[in-house]
């Protein structure tokens, strides 16, 4: 049973589960027991929780959607109590520190009958878009162990993808959610803003920007954890609008023929351009979108191309977000963090945060929000779009160590980012749901997504379409060669 339910989705473990097939013990010793044989090879899950998920299953659980299912928790993007909280960084590993309650969205997941085996492996502060944190070194890439899992949540997809759970916990900044669901072969969904609270210790993260779900292999495990988890907490300083009917309900549901743009050539002015292979992928899902009976045509928003609108003002704003992350940090651990206990990078990014005055701030922040709104803005110009596709990111998998900051340039690994998040972090700066698909593999077999974005609040959309590409190019069948 246990290799049977490494690549069976949640849906299916938690149907098991009803139909007293499986008990939520077994579910939970069959994942400890993938995770104890794959994790040494990918280094996906840095804190276990075996113990404790073994009592929760044994006790009565909420009769929620996913009763009974393993899953991981992100290092990063959400606390859960009693558990370590590290966020990649040293300070806080050599510290112990343990986190004092659940957040919100992690109080949800155990409220859908989620069980928890494990914290998986986050870059330090979810910085740069690979997971190798110098305090608990690389994940590894399945389907080639020499490449990155992306970041920051290429723990989670670590896991998900070698089938030791089926959902991982993400969250998406910058793409965090995208980008390790592109370089392991996986659904990511980074939801509208304000879709899921990230309450109550904060109302927002990183201006805005920050949204959180999870990764899965299946369309359906992405809608029905939306499901389960979407929704204000109390006092969010903004919320979504809430959908007409559940989203699980939208796999399957036909749309109206849409109108769709798609792009593949990199932002004028960009130093690098994308990979043969990742313009194949997304060509061809151009084409099965036309397939089905949707106006597809090459165009996209112009405001993707006046990258120097958001590049300063967005990097004057990271700093003063990195610094204000370790102040918290100092601030648990009873002591100022100092550059001895954090990565070079991360120091870097705090020594600007350290330049930006309060005016500064304010109108960095109004930058973006000019931009936002002259990126929306396709959406509704010009008869208006309801889809737009691209890649998620410019190229496959990404060699380990590429972002790695250099003795004199400490931040090499974020410059080299930049190129990574080219197409991901304007729609954090907008807001907008985008989700990325695995709908091509190269022909050395590693994957490659690519990315839909729909017009703010329209995930119901996005997971209608992507059902239909799921249906029409699916990828259950494909297995890393690291795998349970």
């Amino acid at each position: 049973m246990a290799d049977e339910l490494a690549f069976t989705d949640a849906l299916d473990q938690a149907a098991l589960v009803r139909s007293g097939e499986v008990s939520p013990r077994e579910l939970v010793d069959a994942a400890i027991a993938r995770v104890e044989a794959v994790n040494p090879e990918v280094n996906a899950v840095i804190h276990e929780r075996f113990e404790k998920a073994r009592a929760e299953a044994d006790a009565e659980l909420p009769d929620g959607p996913f009763r009974g299912v393993p899953m991981v928790l992100k290092d990063l993007d959400g606390m859960s109590a009693g558990d370590p909280y590290h966020a990649g960084n040293q300070a806080l590993k050599v510290a112990g520190h343990v986190a004092p309650a659940d957040t919100e969205l992690i109080a949800r997941f155990r409220r859908a009958g989620f069980v928890f085996i494990g914290r998986a492996n986050t870059p330090e502060i979810g910085l740069v878009p690979t997971t190798e944190p110098e305090a608990y070194g690389p994940s590894r890439n399945p389907w080639d162990p020499t490449r990155s899992t992306g970041g920051s949540s290429g723990g989670p997809a670590a896991a998900v993808a070698t089938g030791m759970v089926p959902v991982g916990h993400a969250g998406d900044g910058g793409g965090s959610i995208r980008i390790p669901a592109s370089e392991c072969g996986l659904v990511g969904l980074k939801p509208s803003r304000g879709r899921i609270t990230l309450g109550p210790e904060v109302g927002d993260v990183w201006g805005g920007l920050v949204a959180r779900l999870a990764v899965t292999r299946t369309v359906r495990d992405t809608a029905a954890v939306l499901d389960a988890v979407h929704g204000p907490g109390v006092g969010d300083p903004y919320t979504a609008p809430p959908p007409a009917r559940p989203y699980l309900d939208e796999v399957g549901a036909t749309p109206s023929p849409l109108r769709i743009g798609w792009r593949t050539a990199a932002p004028t002015g960009s130093t690098f351009e994308t990979h043969p292979e990742v313009v194949a992928g997304v060509q061809a899902a151009a084409t099965l979108l036309e397939g089905m009976g949707h106006h597809v045509e090459e165009g996209s928003p112009a405001a993707l191309d006046d990258a120097e609108a958001v590049v300063i003002p967005f990097v004057s704003l990271l700093g003063t977000w990195v610094l204000a992350n370790l102040e918290e940090f100092g601030a648990w651990i009873g002591r100022p963090i100092t550059e001895d206990d954090v990565e070079a990078g991360t120091w870097a990014a705090a020594e600007i945060g350290r330049t930006v005055t309060g005016v500064a701030f304010h109108q960095a922040r109004e930058a973006l929000n000019v931009h936002a709104r002259r990126l929306v803005g396709w959406w509704e110009d010009d008869g208006g779009h309801d889809l737009f596709v691209c890649p998620t990111i410019p190229e496959p998998p990404v060699p380990l160590g590429e972002m790695k900051a250099e003795p004199d340039n400490p931040l090499a690994g974020l410059l080299r980012a930049g190129e990574i998040v080219a197409f991901v972090q304007p729609f954090n700066v907008t807001g907008q749901p985008a989700i990325s698909l695995p709908l091509h593999w190269t022909q050395d077999g590693l994957p490659v997504g690519v990315q839909l974005v729909a017009a703010p609040g329209r995930e119901d959309l996005l997971i209608q379409v992507a059902a239909q590409l799921e249906a029409a190019a699916p990828w259950k069948d494909r297995i890393p060669p690291i795998h349970a």
